[in-house]
C-alpha cells in the first residue's frame, strides 16, 4: 500500500512527525507532500497568483511552498503520477476539525483533495483541552489510538468521493472508551465569539473564538462530552 501524507501545519509539525511514525507502521511506502509553512484556516484554495515552490527534503519528502491543496494537487499530478497513492492521510492537526471547521480546514480540504481524485483519504485531528496550548498540545490520544481507527478504515469500504474525518479527544489514552461515528453536525452560528486583543505596541486585532453545538450525536457533541476543548483549524 503506497500512503501519502500531508497536513496544513506545516511539514515540520510535531503532528505530521506522528502521522509520519503512525503511518510507517501501516506500509513501508510512505510519501510526505506537504505545506512548507503553517496552513491553517486555508480551507480548500489553491495558489493562484504567485508561483508554488516544491523543495525535496529526503528520499519521497517534500515541502510545497503554497496550500495544503496546492502539496496534494502537487503529488498526485507532479511528484506521483506515474505512482499513484492508494492512501491519504491528513494531519494529525493541532486542534480539532469538527461541524464547519471542515470547510475552513486545510487538513479536511486536503483530504477532500484526494478524495476528489478518486484517492481513499482520511484526516486527523488532536482536540485539545485549553487555549494558548501551542505546541504543548499533547498527542497521546492520537499516538495511542490513530492505528486502532485506521486498520478497520483500511478494510472497510468506501463510497467514491467519501472522505473520513477523525477527531481524537483532549483526553488520556487509557480514559478513551471507544471509537463513535458521528454525523458532522453545525454549530450555533449565533454564538460565534469575536475576540479583540491588543498587539505589543498598542493596535487591535481579532480573531474568531469557537461556539457550540448541542445536537445529538453530531461529533461536536460527542468531543464536548469530553473536558472543556478547544478547536483551531
Amino acid at each position: 500500500m503506497r500512503i501519502l501524507l500531508t497536513n496544513d501545519d506545516g511539514i515540520h509539525a510535531p503532528g505530521f512527525a506522528l502521522l509520519e511514525s503512525i503511518a510507517s507502521n501501516l506500509s513501508d511506502d510512505v510519501w510526505a507532500v506537504a505545506p512548507a509553512e503553517e496552513q491553517s484556516g486555508a480551507g480548500h484554495s489553491l495558489t493562484l497568483t504567485r508561483p508554488i515552490r516544491l523543495r525535496k527534503l529526503g528520499d519521497k519528502k517534500f515541502a510545497v511552498r503554497g496550500t495544503p491543496t496546492d502539496a496534494v494537487m502537487m503529488a498526485l499530478a507532479h511528484i506521483m503520477k506515474d505512482s499513484p497513492p492508494d492512501l491519504i492521510l491528513s494531519g494529525i492537526n493541532r486542534g480539532a476539525n469538527l461541524a464547519e471547521d471542515v470547510t475552513y480546514s486545510g487538513t479536511v480540504s486536503a483530504a477532500m483533495e484526494g478524495a476528489l481524485a478518486g484517492v481513499r483519504s482520511v484526516a486527523l485531528s488532536q482536540v485539545y483541552a485549553k487555549e494558548g496550548m501551542g505546541d504543548t498540545v499533547p498527542f497521546a490520544a492520537a499516538e495511542a489510538w490513530a492505528e486502532r481507527v485506521l486498520k478497520p478504515l483500511l478494510e472497510a469500504p468506501f463510497t467514491p468521493g467519501t472522505l473520513v474525518n477523525v477527531n481524537f479527544p483532549a483526553l488520556a489514552p487509557d480514559a478513551i472508551k471507544g471509537i463513535r461515528v458521528c454525523r458532522q453536525g453545525i454549530r450555533d452560528y449565533g454564538r460565534l465569539r469575536i475576540v479583540e486583543r491588543t498587539d505589543p505596541r498598542g493596535y487591535r486585532y481579532w480573531t474568531p473564538g469557537s461556539s457550540g453545538d448541542s445536537s445529538a450525536n453530531s461529533g461536536i457533541s460527542a468531543v464536548m462530552r469530553s473536558p472543556s476543548s478547544s478547536t483551531k483549524i
